[in-house]
């Protein structure tokens, strides 16, 4: 197979089969239901199913689904939200979804929640370093009853930039193409009649080298019990960490692996050490992957391809060489008989 470079391998789990259990709220109060995800790498898209509806829950300014945990949070529960709900992982490279057990909700009738001022339970981080180009989407969410509008401003008192998008049904706010005119401290405002709370990060532009790849690796087909070693090499600003992948799983060293930043040996290399092989460079801005297969070969002697001749024709007191090389892997031992003699060096 040929070099794979560029994306990485994803990888997404089951959940547990394991019944959830159930959640009573009361009417009027805020409810948080945790996703969860089953072990998983790449790009994951988050929605849930409500009583095993085929289209998904719609978002609005009542219900918001975090990107970044997958947690369902509804701000003010009512009377009809009453039922099952789902949790749904979308691996948005390969185009499969896995389904969570169901977590019944069941509102109680008997006490009504008074209403109370806004609580922000999803904001975005208090500082965030964003690279040039690169789009940034900053979440946030409150519970509260009256259910709380969400707003945003910068905090210096500059308009927000033309280009921003904001989804007015769910609060998020997403920067494409951000450059150092859009650094700056941005502020989410939560408010109802009861009263407003912010929260406020700063964004911070980064100028950096873009991490690029100086040596990739090289598929690989090796005899059993030889020593592999393999080394990817990339630059970038910051410095870039290594770590590797093999199959899409972390490979952690053991006994016969050993992994020194970039560099990936592996001693008497089994039948069992073949499979594809990622190199991840990373910094806090970027990732690269390099890719490459390893097989390993493991075979008796064969002579099909290079036979012995099977007679040879030479003068008397001439000198002859009789040629052995057979296909096999580990490298055959070879010995070599007249008759039932069996022939040593000599002069």
């Amino acid at each position: 197979m040929g070099k794979r470079q560029g994306a990485p391998w994803t990888v997404l789990q089951n959940f547990s089969k394991k019944p959830r259990n159930t959640v009573t709220v009361r009417e009027g109060q805020a409810v948080v239901l945790l996703c969860g995800p089953p072990p998983h790498y790449g790009e994951m898209k988050y929605s849930w199913v409500f009583n095993g509806h085929r289209s998904f829950l719609q978002q609005d300014a009542r219900r918001f689904i975090s990107q970044k945990t997958g947690n369902l949070y509804v701000a003010k529960v009512e009377a009809s939200d009453v039922g099952n709900y789902t949790c749904a992982v979308r691996n948005m490279m390969t185009n499969t979804t896995v389904f969570s057990s169901s977590t019944p909700v069941v509102v109680r009738r008997d006490v009504v929640m008074g209403e109370y001022e806004p609580k922000i339970e999803v904001q975005f981080p208090d500082t965030l370093y964003v690279s040039k180009g690169s789009s940034v989407k900053l979440e946030c969410f409150a519970l509260g009853n009256p259910v709380p509008s969400i707003s945003w401003r910068r905090a210096d008192g500059n308009p927000l930039p033309g280009k921003i998008k904001i989804n007015h049904s769910t609060g998020d706010l997403e920067i494409p193409y951000f450059r150092p005119e859009d650094a700056g401290v941005y502020e989410c405002v939560a408010e109802n009649s009861r009263g407003r709370n912010a929260a406020r990060g700063q964004l911070i532009f980064q100028n950096i080298e873009h991490l690029q790849w100086t040596q990739i690796l090289k598929d690989a087909h090796m005899a059993i019990d030889v020593n592999l070693q393999w080394e990817c090499k990339a630059i970038g600003k910051p410095k870039p960490r290594y770590r590797w992948l093999k199959n899409g799983q972390p490979l952690t060293a053991k006994e016969r692996v050993h992994v020194d930043a970039g560099r990936l040996t592996i001693s008497t290399i089994r039948l069992s050490d073949s499979g594809m092989y990622q190199c991840v460079a990373e910094n806090e801005y970027g990732s690269l992957y390099a890719s490459a297969e390893l097989k390993v070969v493991a075979s008796p002697p064969d002579f099909t391809h290079r036979p012995v001749k099977k007679s040879t024709v030479i003068q008397r007191g001439g000198e002859v060489v009789l040629e052995c090389r057979p296909n096999a892997s580990p490298r055959a031992m070879i010995s070599w008989w007249r008759g039932s003699e069996l022939l040593r060096n000599s002069k």
